[in-house]
C-alpha cells in the first residue's frame, strides 16, 4: 500500500495573498452597490407583508443560502420581527407543521431552483402562506411562485473559479440586512426595545438595569444620626463596605454624606478634635444622589464626571432608600 505523500509547503507570495483579498472586497462591494437600484417596489411591498403578518416569519434556505438564511432571522428577531429558521430538508420530514397560516415565508436561494426548497412550495401556497424570495435569479421557479420577490443577483463570484458563493451569499445577506433595518424603522423600533430582546449584553445591561435592581437597602445602608462621633461613623462604614455613610435625621431624611475622604481632610486638619466632633461637623452637605428609578448606567456617569465611588439613593421626599457604590456597578457589569 502506497504511502500518502505529504504536499509541498507553499510559501505564499505577499503581493498576491493581499491582491487577492482586495480582488474579493472590490468585487464584493461591487455586488452590494448593485442592489440599491433594486430597492423598488417590491422591497416595499415584501416589507409591507410582513408588517402585516400576525405570526412570524419563517426564513428558509439550503446550503450556504441556509447560513445567511440563520443570520437574516436571528436580525429580524433581534430588531422587533418575529423570526425563525426552518431547515427546508427537515421540512418537508415534519417541520412543516411549524410553520402556520398566519406567517410568512422568505426563501432564500442563490440559483433560484434549490430541491429542497422548491419541493415545500406546494405545502406552503396550499395553507395561502405569502412567500417572499430573494434569489440571484429573477426567472427562476422560486422567483417566479414568489408573491414578492426581491433580486439579489451578481454578475460574477468573488471566487476565482466561480464556484464558491462569495458575492451571492454577501448580496442576500445586505439584502436581508435592508429588509430588517427598513422594518425596524417602519415599527418606531427603539433602542430599549432592542436592549429588551439582548437583556444578558451589554447594551441590555446598560438600558435595562435600574439602580433599584443593584443598590443596598434596608440594613445594608449606612447611616448615622447627625450627633454620631467619629469613632461611630467609622465602625458602620467599616460595617457597610461602602466607603461612605449617610448622616440622617430620626425621618432617614438625608442631612449629608460621610466618606472616606472627608475622614482625610478631618486628619489633616489640626483644628479639629477627633476624639469629640460630631459627624455632622465634618460631613459633605447637600451630597451627590440619584433616585431608584435612574438607570444604573446614569450612576456611572455621575460618579465619573464628579470623581466620587459611591452615591446615596433617596426618593421624591429626600428619604435615603438605597446605596451603591463603584464595585456594585463592576460586579453588574454596567462600568
Amino acid at each position: 500500500m502506497n504511502a500518502r505523500v505529504a504536499p509541498t509547503p507553499v510559501t505564499p507570495d505577499p503581493k498576491t495573498l493581499v491582491k487577492s483579498a482586495r480582488t474579493v472586497i472590490a468585487t464584493e462591494a461591487a455586488a452590494i452597490r448593485a442592489l440599491e437600484p433594486r430597492i423598488d417596489d417590491a422591497f416595499v411591498a415584501a416589507c409591507r407583508l410582513i408588517l402585516a403578518c400576525q405570526g412570524r416569519v419563517v426564513v428558509t434556505g439550503m446550503g450556504k443560502s441556509g447560513h445567511i438564511g440563520r443570520k437574516v432571522a436571528a436580525t429580524l428577531a433581534s430588531t422587533g420581527t418575529p423570526a425563525f429558521f426552518v431547515h427546508p430538508g427537515e421540512a418537508s420530514h415534519g417541520d412543516l407543521g411549524m410553520i402556520l397560516p398566519q406567517d410568512v415565508v422568505l426563501a432564500l436561494s442563490t440559483s433560484g431552483e434549490t430541491d429542497e426548497v422548491l419541493f415545500i412550495l406546494p405545502s406552503i401556497k396550499r395553507q395561502g402562506i405569502p412567500l417572499v424570495a430573494i434569489t440571484g435569479n429573477p426567472r427562476s421557479s422560486l422567483a417566479r411562485q414568489a408573491d414578492v420577490h426581491l433580486d439579489a443577483s451578481t454578475s460574477t463570484e468573488a471566487c476565482p473559479l466561480g464556484l464558491a458563493p462569495t458575492a451571492s451569499t454577501t448580496a442576500a445577506l445586505v439584502m436581508g440586512d435592508a429588509l430588517a433595518i427598513a422594518l425596524l424603522e417602519a415599527r418606531g423600533f427603539t433602542a430599549e426595545d432592542f436592549a429588551r430582546s439582548h437583556p444578558a449584553g451589554s447594551l441590555g445591561r446598560r438600558l435595562l438595569l435600574h439602580i433599584a435592581d443593584i443598590m443596598h437597602t434596608g440594613a445594608g445602608i449606612p447611616a448615622v444620626p447627625p450627633e454620631a462621633s467619629l469613632t461611630q461613623a467609622l465602625v458602620e462604614m467599616t460595617r457597610k463596605h461602602l466607603g461612605m455613610t449617610a448622616v440622617v435625621d430620626a425621618e432617614r431624611h438625608l442631612l449629608g454624606v460621610f466618606t472616606d475622604g472627608d475622614l482625610r481632610r478631618a486628619l489633616d486638619d489640626e483644628a479639629v478634635d477627633l476624639r469629640n466632633v460630631r459627624v455632622a461637623d465634618l460631613m459633605t452637605r447637600q451630597p451627590k444622589t440619584i433616585g431608584p428609578d435612574k438607570l444604573a448606567v446614569e450612576a456611572a456617569q455621575l460618579m465619573e464626571k464628579h470623581q466620587i465611588s459611591a452615591l446615596l439613593v433617596v426618593d421624591e421626599a429626600n428619604h435615603v432608600v438605597g446605596a451603591l457604590n463603584i464595585h456594585d456597578l463592576l460586579r453588574a457589569r454596567v462600568v
